[in-house]
């Protein structure tokens, strides 16, 4: 039997894992690589989804549309 080079362990390996893992893999390889990918992977921004009743997510829209770029001078 042919001995296995690293990468093919590696991929061995991944085929084991979760989707979550595998990507959790994939970050660190582009880490090390110096290629840290920027923000937040969808797969754990949709842990929140729901998390807020429509009627908050309404009540903060209406906020930040009345509110957003107003500027009180005599609060600083």
């Amino acid at each position: 039997m042919k001995k296995s080079t690293t990468i093919q362990e590696i991929v061995e390996q991944l085929e084991n894992l979760s989707p979550g893992q595998q990507r959790q893999v994939l970050d660190f390889t582009l880490e090390v690589a110096g290629e840290q990918p920027k923000g937040i992977p969808l797969q754990e921004l949709l842990e929140f989804a729901g998390m807020f009743p429509p009627e908050d997510l309404e009540e903060i829209k209406q906020a930040i549309e009345e509110d957003c770029g107003q500027v009180d001078a005599s609060e600083w």
